[in-house]
């Protein structure tokens, strides 16, 4: 098990960290800032993520990719507060080119009520090829229909930096050496950066811009997006929520087979 808090100014470090404000100072100051007149703090659901256990150590960070990530909420996360968390490796996947862990926190504030659960998968590029059992595939489709709201969102070129403050300190999204030991031409941004930037978006476009109605987000990382480019979210509604996709500047998918599940 483990413990942490959170302050006012931690979920307003998150917010900025997913990009809130950057278009309009001003558009999103419920989740900005502390003490605006008629706007009581909130916190975006996806801030939830940030008290998710560890995965256990699975090597070096160059060969470790967050491969997905399903967070269900139990009750909207307070400004502040205290989170104790009870961490399990759910399974262990075969993907020949690699192994796939997933691994389940569950989250309860400080008397024991659940807030949330984070669901997490993590890809160890080289250690597949065990003889284990491939990971079950979600059915989804990508709708044929045109999006109900297509939205694109700038990504600073510092926007990893400021992420990072938040807690993931991994050097792959900072450091070009470890970039270039993966492989990679330069830094990639947090792909629970990305997810923050599409969780935002479904709040505002399907959620009516109000924590309480989501209830769970899930999402596949299917490939890296670097700062300074442009993340567009494509959202399709349904009765109970909404598909989504997110792709970067060239089309490409970086989040796929997304689920919004609304209260």
């Amino acid at each position: 098990m483990t413990e942490r808090g959170w302050t006012a100014s931690d979920a307003i470090l998150y917010a900025l960290g997913v990009g809130a404000g950057q278009t309009d100072p001003t558009d999103e100051l419920r989740f900005t800032t502390e003490n605006s007149a008629g706007r009581p703090h909130a916190v975006l659901p996806t801030f939830a993520t940030l008290l998710a256990a560890d995965p256990p150590y699975l090597g070096e960070p160059a060969a470790v990719r967050h491969a997905g990530e399903t967070l269900t909420l139990h009750r909207p996360i307070p400004p502040a507060g205290r989170a104790r968390t009870t961490a399990t490796v759910t399974g262990v996947y075969d993907q020949t080119s690699g192994a796939l862990l997933h691994h389940r926190s569950e989250i309860h504030d400080a008397d024991g009520d659940p807030l949330a659960t984070v669901e997490r998968a993590m890809f160890v590029i080289g250690a597949g090829g065990f003889g284990g059992h491939r990971a079950p595939v979600a059915d989804w489709k990508r709708p044929t229909e045109h999006p109900d709201h297509t939205v694109s969102h700038p990504i600073r070129p510092d926007q990893a930096l400021l992420y990072r403050l938040n807690g993931d300190r991994n050097p792959l999204h900072s450091d070009p050496a470890v970039a270039a030991r993966a492989g990679l031409p330069r830094p990639v941004l947090h792909g629970l950066c990305t997810y923050g930037f599409a969780g935002r978006t479904l709040l505002h476009t399907v959620a009516g811009g109000d924590p309480e109605r989501v209830r769970r987000i899930s999402a596949r990382f299917s490939a890296p997006l670097f700062p300074g480019d442009t993340l567009t979210v494509l959202v399709w509604r349904r009765p109970a929520g909404a598909l989504f996709q997110a792709v970067d500047g060239r089309g490409r998918p970086v989040l796929d087979r997304g689920v919004l599940d609304l209260r």
